[in-house]
């Protein structure tokens, strides 16, 4: 893990860049009392900021909170797909 200055990482992007793109964390340090972690974007970063996901998880979380779950086997499903 590094913790470089801002000052740093703007003077060095690149190479900060490089190492977290080889699984190095790295903290960007600004002032005394904020840090920043950089990390590459994924799939599912893209995935879950899309509004109709978000919608739909809340929608399914609420759901699950008021009990309204519906039990699938491992069986059912695979008879569902196919396999």
């Amino acid at each position: 893990m590094l913790v470089i200055s801002s000052r740093e990482f703007r003077e060095n992007q690149k190479k900060y860049f490089d190492l977290i793109d080889s699984n190095e964390q790295v903290i960007v340090q600004r002032g005394k009392n904020k840090a920043y972690v950089l990390k590459p974007v994924t799939d599912s970063d893209v995935y879950f900021a899309e509004p109709e996901i978000k919608l739909r998880l809340e929608k399914s979380i609420a759901e699950a909170e008021m009990g309204e779950l519906i039990s699938v086997n491992k069986e059912d499903i695979k008879t569902l797909l196919g396999l």
